[in-house]
């Protein structure tokens, strides 16, 4: 059994319809995360984010583990008994019993401390669950390349740097607003913070994306146009198949570099509690949709907006993009200071790094930009 299952872990491709590999995989995620779930809330002091614990309602995180108990349960229980993957079913109903053993979504949570060492993994759960439904769906409603599986070549690769980057969330806060604090706290200014935070909230939130854009945009292009930097960002455009996994690809000094540069103007000018959580929900999900494999363009508000097929031309190895479309938010950006990709084709054919010299793997990619030879 574990050999089948790591057999499945390291396989890729399409998986055979009818025979009931796809609601066993289905089965089998749900149940591990169920699993995952109920370690959290027997160690919330050392598996939940603080940021997080303060936001979401316990009762309702009850429910969600619930009935994700129950469908796995009731998935793999269906296919035992008709039949089929029984290794694959097992599998996922063995998790399952070992969850409810465990205090299922029943377990008490006392009062514990706050101010442990931790990882994300409550995050890790909840953004996985999330970012899987909402976006498997929309690229299977609209794909752009339809043969592209759910399992593409190479998503160990994203899957692993998605897991480190979420359970590493609380250092990366934690190193950001340290850095942040220490190199820009000088420059706080309670007029102008005054002044931001008093905005009108559609007004503020307009101008938080677009300073963040911009900072954004020309952390981006130096990345690309300093040997340094870009040996870092390398990793990221590694990935050869576009789709909402694939933007987790990211070396964690790029994200430690960038959430820093990026954080800093959002804390000097001192925008609202409010204006940032809606930044923060717009970031999150231009950043998976506009990796996504879907065919969306938006006719002419593509020039003002980032889309999928804007971002997808700077992932391509097509030489009229080499070194373009920079912006995370606002296309305008790149056709102002003229980076924008001109071709006559809708959309590229190839992705990946010119040369194709990343190497394929987590921690390989995590040692390239010091092993580097080129």
């Amino acid at each position: 059994m574990f050999k089948r299952l790591n057999d499945l872990s390291e396989s890729h491709g399409s998986l055979q319809a009818g025979k009931g590999m796809v609601t066993g995989v289905i089965a089998l995620i749900l149940a591990a995360l169920c699993f995952l779930g109920v370690m959290a809330f027997h160690f919330p002091q050392y598996l939940t984010t603080p940021e997080l614990r303060r936001s979401y309602n316990v009762d309702v995180m009850r429910q969600l583990l619930f009935w994700c108990m129950v469908i796995a349960g009731g998935l793999s229980v269906a296919l035992i008994v008709l039949g089929r993957v029984r290794w694959l079913a097992a599998s996922a109903f063995g998790l399952v019993a070992l969850s409810a053993l465990l205090g299922g979504h029943k377990v008490p949570v006392g009062e514990f401390a706050t101010d442990t060492p931790y990882i994300g993994l409550d995050w890790f759960i909840l953004d996985l669950l999330g970012s899987s439904l909402i976006f498997i769906f929309i690229e299977k409603l609209f794909a752009l390349r339809k043969d592209q599986p759910v399992f593409r070549p190479e998503w160990q690769t994203d899957f692993h740097h998605f897991l480190v980057n979420h359970m590493v969330v609380g250092f990366i806060l934690l190193a950001t607003n340290l850095m942040v604090h220490k190199l820009f706290g000088w420059a706080a200014n309670d007029g102008i913070r005054g002044w931001v935070a008093n905005l009108n909230f559609w007004v503020a939130l307009f101008l938080i994306i677009l300073v963040a854009d911009l900072v954004q945009y020309w952390t981006h292009r130096a990345y690309h146009e300093v040997p340094l930097l870009w040996r870092i960002h390398a990793v990221h455009h590694s990935v050869k198949s576009m789709d909402w996994l694939a933007g987790s690809r990211q070396h964690i000094l790029e994200l430690l570099i960038t959430r820093t540069l990026v954080l800093a103007p959002i804390y000097v000018l001192g925008f609202s509690k409010e204006v940032i959580d809606a930044y923060i929900i717009i970031v999150g999900f231009q950043a998976v949709f506009n990796h996504a494999n879907v065919s969306v363009r938006l006719g002419p508000l593509r020039y003002v907006i980032v889309t999928p097929n804007f971002h997808h031309w700077h992932h391509s190895q097509d030489q009229e993009a080499l070194d373009k479309n920079y912006a995370a938010h606002f296309a305008f950006l790149d056709y102002l200071f003229g980076t924008a990709v001109k071709s006559d084709k809708l959309w590229p054919k190839d992705y990946g790094v010119l040369g194709d010299y990343v190497p394929n793997g987590f921690f390989k990619q995590l040692k390239f930009p010091f092993t580097w030879k080129g």
